[in-house]
């Protein structure tokens, strides 16, 4: 449906992350993927989806210059906010572990921007989902870590993934912002530019 309205333009994903790719794909888009090395790195006084703003943003700048008429860049970032904290991929099993543990029966948020970039202009949207985590016993938990190995994910969980159906309790927002993308609001606002 929307692949028809957008034919004057080519959409870009400047992601590797094979869910986002998915998703792109599950929408029925003709899209490329175009990545570039980036370090994600950010002010420390942002807050929440400052962070994933400025994320996003970021990740777009390294195609500046470079984009043609009627190219739409996409670029987003998502985090774990909890207790006032950002929650990004964790470093290795034992940082996955405390941050799994630290969720453990409590309620956090999944914060996902996502920005458009063309010659012309950047947009940017971003979505809050409200997730709520049953208590993690440790051998759930090293279960998870050991059979799904969840190193690239924000907040050391694939909501998708086992850890996901036996874990959460109550999600309020979208459920496709914890994978990743908004995808409603993605759909919506590339369906507005025609």
């Amino acid at each position: 449906m929307l692949k028809n309205k957008l034919k004057k333009y080519r959409l870009i994903l400047a992601s590797g992350s094979p869910r986002r790719q998915q998703f792109f794909t599950d929408l029925d888009l003709d899209f490329e993927i175009r990545l570039k090395e980036i370090e994600e790195i950010y002010p420390l006084e942002l807050q929440a989806e400052e962070i994933t703003n400025f994320l996003a943003e970021l990740k777009s700048s390294a195609f500046e210059g470079e984009l043609k008429d009627g190219e739409i860049l996409v670029t987003s970032d998502t985090i774990v906010w909890h207790n006032n904290k950002a929650l990004g991929k964790p470093k290795d099993k034992k940082d996955a572990y405390e941050i799994l543990k630290s969720l453990s029966n409590s309620t956090h948020e999944v914060i996902t921007s996502v920005c458009f970039k063309t010659n012309q202009k950047i947009d940017l949207l971003h979505e809050v989902t409200k997730v709520t985590f049953n208590e993690l016993n440790d051998e759930a938990i090293y279960y998870y870590l050991e059979n799904f190995k969840p190193y690239d994910k924000a907040g050391s969980y694939g909501i998708q993934e086992w850890i996901g159906f036996i874990g959460v309790s109550k999600i309020e927002g979208s459920y496709a912002n914890v994978m990743g993308m908004p995808t409603d609001k993605v759909y919506d606002y590339l369906s507005k530019l025609t």
